[in-house]
């Protein structure tokens, strides 16, 4: 059945794409440890990690069938990455049973674990954060993994130095790594990005960092300056959100995607780029983009227009500026994150519980007769919050695909 089933998997991507992504010829050659990834795709060093990766990778969180994690593997995508809410926990289980039974060393896995108690708003940690608590939350990855060890552990929704820097938190990722855990450690960062990479690098402890990068940065340079002074210091760079929001609104053109995922690789610093793909088309598109990054005239065009019709997206620039101007105090990026699961990436479970982050009453918008709301994106920001937080009241179990 085993055979039968690579058979299958071998036969659709010659279908989709020809014989140039077949297995046999993408990973000529053998493994060459975990020190190395051979592949033909083209690849970037990953920081100090040792590491070199195709420019494209892998975020699972879109990803409901293992076969489909496996065929991504089998035609040269060597990271893979999760995190333990993606489906609270049940991510993990299926990337886990994808790459069960290949060689360790062929693959690269990492995932994204928050302390429990953690403010996502404002990236800070309540005073009971311990490293034994921690440590145990890793763990749990693991068991859910399969795996004795995962490549990177990552620390999200980092965004305050203090927190990045904070002696707790060092010290149990660098437990993790001396107990063989974890080979390496990272932080993930939606806002308060350039504080965060520069902290993450100043403390010498973290490997990696994945910061939200896309065409529609709020300040290009800025950024591009925490995100070389990150790379100058060893750590490799994992760019995520790099479509800004794929889907667009009815009226909208459709987002050029090779164009955005080119614009994220024109900057060197970057080692690969986080595609949430989950149809073989896009497994497809994305190798055959990764050949060629330059961008043509025409590209740049499509993303000077796609930057001009912001209202038209689905993209929330976690810029924050909206969270004083609500006179309920509402967690705006996180709804806005939540109606981007559901609306953009159809993954209502995701969406569901990234909603319940934000803690909304039945009616948030009630107590106001208009919003006050002035979103830079401009969104009408009240008629979003009462769409999407109708889920709240949807029985999870309703959701599961």
């Amino acid at each position: 059945m085993e055979n039968n089933r690579r058979k299958f998997l071998k036969n659709s991507l010659l279908g989709l794409t020809g014989a140039a992504l077949l297995p046999g010829k993408i990973l000529d050659g053998p493994v060459m440890g975990n020190s190395e990834l051979a592949s033909e795709l083209p690849s970037r060093p990953l920081g100090k990690t040792g590491i070199n990766t195709p420019l494209i990778s892998m975020g699972t969180s879109n990803a409901a069938d293992p076969g489909f994690i496996r065929a991504a593997y089998e035609a040269g995508v060597k990271l893979f990455f999760s995190a333990t809410y993606y489906g609270e926990g049940n991510n993990e289980l299926i990337v886990g049973q994808a790459l069960k039974g290949l060689p360790r060393d062929s693959f690269v896995i990492g995932t994204a674990a928050p302390p429990d108690g953690m403010d996502m708003r404002s990236g800070t940690l309540s005073r009971d954060f311990t490293a034994e608590a921690y440590i145990k939350k890793a763990e749990g990855s693991l068991k859910r993994f399969g795996l004795d060890y995962v490549d990177f552990l990552l620390f999200p929704y980092a965004s305050k130095r203090e927190t990045v820097m904070n002696e707790k938190v060092l010290n149990a990722l660098q437990q993790l790594k001396k107990q063989g855990k974890t080979r390496f450690v990272g932080i993930a960062s939606h806002s308060g990005m350039e504080e965060a990479l520069k902290a993450a690098a100043d403390s010498k402890v973290f490997d990696v960092a994945m910061p939200a990068y896309n065409f529609k940065v709020n300040d290009k340079s800025s950024m591009d300056e925490a995100i070389a002074y990150a790379s100058k210091a060893g750590m490799g760079i994992v760019a995520m959100k790099t479509q800004a929001g794929t889907a667009r609104a009815k009226d909208a053109p459709p987002l050029n995607t090779d164009a955005a995922l080119k614009w994220v690789l024109q900057n060197q610093n970057v080692s690969t780029v986080i595609s949430g793909m989950n149809s073989l088309e896009q497994l497809k598109k994305n190798l055959a983009m990764i050949r060629n990054i330059k961008l043509t005239e025409q590209e740049i065009n499509d993303l000077k227009l796609a930057s001009a019709d912001s209202p038209t997206g689905l993209y929330c620039r976690q810029c924050n500026n909206c969270i004083p101007q609500c006179p309920a105090n509402l967690d705006i990026p996180v709804i806005m994150r939540s109606y981007m699961y559901a609306y953009g990436y159809r993954n209502m479970e995701q969406a569901y519980h990234t909603l319940a982050q934000a803690s909304l009453s039945d009616n948030p918008c009630s107590n106001c007769s208009s919003c006050n709301v002035k979103c830079i994106s401009g969104f009408d920001i009240r008629t979003k919050i009462e769409d999407i937080s109708r889920l709240k009241n949807v029985a999870p179990e309703f959701l599961k695909a």
